[in-house]
């Protein structure tokens, strides 16, 4: 039986190395930069973590990151290319629809290839995540993948772990949330006040949304921990930390937990399609449980 195709787009954050490794065929988003009064249109092809780093220093010295939705003709091509390669069944991975209406798009787009390559069909999942919640999702469709499991029962059953993926963000600055009209004015606000950081979480939506309130990224961090006492990751060990240039906070629960769990973490820098949203400093985990998303 020929095995199934695991594709997704960009905003799942999983490094270059994992991509060409596991065989996921990937579409990039694109990125523009505004920087001392010009606009250049990026590549999200980042290949080494001194790329991402320097993003995020562009960014704090004044740089402005923009970013739009994958439109219909890339994932058009993306979808033509895999066809014409032969591919048939493909689990294609997008950003979550409570972020961007790209799901639709891409259904759209590889309804349109399988008018041409009629074996060639896609299951759509709509993540309800972003960057490392993505990612961990497409994971666990490799992993199917290389099992044996078919592209529906990968379908069905990744569609079912999303409301178990558990999301932690602390952003050091939420005016570029608000910039990119991800959170209110109001929370956004929030941030500002003596030195306040709210944890942003991911609803049963998809969308973005306060979770809680501490002061300072020392309670954050705290609040982060506490979360991981009540109930850590389930026995797949799927857990990930992820920053935008905020090394000694990622690192800290890195090793917190190595020395918890017994085994490192998924670490990496973000992407700059997410990452243009949360802006540098920030750092988030991430893990999927046994519990569902935000009730514990």
């Amino acid at each position: 039986m020929q095995r199934f195709t695991v594709s997704t787009d960009s905003t799942c954050d999983l490094y270059q190395s994992y991509i060409d490794a596991h065989d996921v065929k990937l579409v990039r988003h694109v990125f523009t930069v505004e920087k001392d009064g010009r606009m250049e249109e990026r590549l999200d092809d980042f290949r080494s973590e001194e790329e991402y780093v320097a993003f995020y220093d562009e960014l704090r010295a004044g740089a402005y990151s923009r970013t739009s939705m994958l439109n219909y003709e890339r994932h058009l091509k993306h979808f033509m290319k895999l066809a014409e390669e032969g591919a048939e069944e493909t689990v294609h991975f997008t950003i979550s629809s409570g972020l961007s209406p790209t799901k639709d798009v891409a259904a759209r787009a590889a309804a349109e290839v399988s008018e041409k390559y009629p074996k060639f069909k896609v299951f759509v999942v709509d993540p309800l995540t972003a960057t490392v919640g993505q990612g961990a999702l497409v994971m666990l469709a490799v992993r199917c993948r290389d099992e044996g499991k078919s592209a529906q029962e990968t379908f069905d059953y990744v569609n079912s772990q999303r409301l178990h993926i558990q999301h932690f963000i602390v952003a050091d600055d939420l005016q570029y949330l608000k910039k990119g009209g991800r959170i209110s004015a109001a929370a956004a606000a929030v941030g500002g006040v003596l030195g306040i950081k709210p944890i942003i979480s991911f609803d049963n939506e998809g969308k973005l949304f306060v979770l809680d309130k501490v002061r300072g990224v020392k309670k954050a961090i705290s609040f982060i921990k506490k979360k991981l006492e009540t109930e850590g990751p389930d026995e797949l060990h799927y857990l990930f930390v992820i920053h935008t240039g905020n090394f000694p906070a990622a690192e800290e629960l890195r090793d917190y937990c190595v020395k918890k769990f017994g085994y490192e973490p998924f670490y990496s820098v973000m992407g700059p399609i997410i990452g243009s949203h949360l802006g540098p400093g920030a750092f988030a985990l991430g893990y999927i449980s046994k519990s569902l998303r935000n009730t514990f």
